[in-house]
């Protein structure tokens, strides 16, 4: 049986991920384990994933934002990616450095608004500025995580490195791409330039009003994209 092992976008949490991806998991037979962030949050990650791919035969690893980015980081650098067969990645968050991207200006913004106001005024700020799906999701989640080091994990992901784009084209496993073109956080284009430059790649468009509300849908779409760019990965270089 395969293993998907899937990590969350900055601020989120193991919950979540697994809401988005265990039903696309179960499609294809697989198993899925979700990763919880913590303070040391990439590196941690990057651990996790070595250890549970020591004792498995195949994975696909994903993520969504500074989850998919660090999956790709793993299958690009780990001794242990000869056992990855893809790598589902929703919402990339930024090429290279991460300087000018919304998504680190957010996650550096956020941990400066809780070590100011408190976590508590910080997720009132939050919600009265967010959709309401989103306000109580990261309500939840923020709280969950404060204790076990948000504000550590929101500045180690807004100063991460992403994959530079002549990285990616040394990609080797199919990469499922999820965009959404109306999340002003994640920007679409960054997906896309992600998708050109892999060379076994596809991505699949899902609207930020269409899985915040139905989160599995974020997880289908890369799915349906890694599945996608297995089959013209094998078409063009079978094995």
């Amino acid at each position: 049986m395969p293993t998907v092992i899937v990590m969350p976008g900055t601020g989120s949490d193991a919950d979540y991920v697994h809401r988005a991806f265990a039903p696309a998991a179960a499609s294809i037979g697989a198993r899925i384990i979700c990763l919880e962030p913590d303070a040391n949050l990439v590196e941690s990650y990057l651990t996790r994933l070595d250890s549970i791919a020591s004792g498995t035969d195949r994975v696909l690893v994903g993520g969504v934002s500074i989850g998919a980015l660090t999956a790709v980081r793993w299958a690009l650098e780990s001794p242990l990616a000869q056992r990855c067969d893809g790598v589902l990645a929703a919402l990339p968050p930024w090429s290279g450095d991460p300087a000018g991207s919304a998504a680190a200006w957010s996650a550096g913004t956020t941990a400066d608004s809780i070590e100011n106001q408190g976590i508590e005024r910080a997720v009132a700020t939050m919600v009265g500025g967010s959709p309401e799906w989103l306000g109580a999701e990261l309500s939840r989640s923020w709280r969950r995580l404060y204790p076990r080091g948000l504000v550590p994990q929101l500045r180690a992901a807004a100063s991460t490195s992403g994959p530079e784009l002549d990285d990616l084209a040394r990609l080797d496993v199919p990469l499922g791409i999820a965009v959404a073109p109306d999340d002003p956080l994640h920007p679409d284009d960054v997906g896309r330039a992600w998708a050109t430059a892999a060379p076994y790649a596809v991505l699949q468009e899902t609207r930020l009003t269409e899985f915040g509300p139905e989160e599995q849908r974020l997880g289908d779409s890369c799915l349906r994209a890694w599945q996608e760019a297995t089959r013209q990965r094998n078409l063009r270089s079978p094995r």
